[in-house]
């Protein structure tokens, strides 16, 4: 079962937020993460995962265009999403910059997408997804594994 975990990164923080998160969602037995940056993913990427693992930098407290460059392109897809599993993550610049907001716009494509939207597990903060302050510190990339534990998790249940 594959698990896609597809972000924009421009520093690298995001980058590094993602490669986190595709940790936890290897730590489950059977799943594997497949690490796509916004401009190398494809549909059949899109349509292959059960999950959908969404990151962004924050950018007037929205996602990137790029990442929403994706949903738009891939919006014939739509039906054929509904189901499976969604969660957000976000980056930014500074403490109180957007970073639910930015998770916020990716939800509300996840729902649009008809997916089942989780966010990151009570261990980790129990809000809208994983994020953090410029790089992702220790605790950051912590919560980040949890929160692709998490996803891959139910979409075994769901779907294995």
């Amino acid at each position: 079962m594959q698990v896609l975990v597809l972000y924009y990164s421009k520093s690298g923080n995001t980058e590094q937020l993602a490669r986190a998160v595709a940790q936890g969602v290897e730590a489950v037995a059977g799943v594997t993460a497949l690490l796509k940056q916004t401009d190398a993913v494809t549909e059949a990427d899109f349509l292959g995962s059960e999950a959908v693992i969404a990151g962004s930098p924050v950018y007037f407290g929205v996602m990137a265009a790029e990442l929403k460059k994706v949903f738009d392109d891939f919006i014939t897809t739509r039906k054929k999403m509904e189901g499976k599993v969604g969660a957000a993550f976000a980056t930014s610049g500074d403490l109180s910059g957007g970073k639910e907001t930015t998770m916020m716009s990716i939800i509300q494509v996840l729902l649009i997408y008809g997916m089942v939207v989780v966010g990151d597990p009570m261990s980790a903060t129990g809000h809208y997804g994983t994020s953090c302050v410029g790089a992702p510190d220790e605790v950051a990339q912590e919560n980040g594994a949890k929160l692709g534990k998490r996803v891959a998790e139910l979409a075994k249940q769901l779907h294995g």
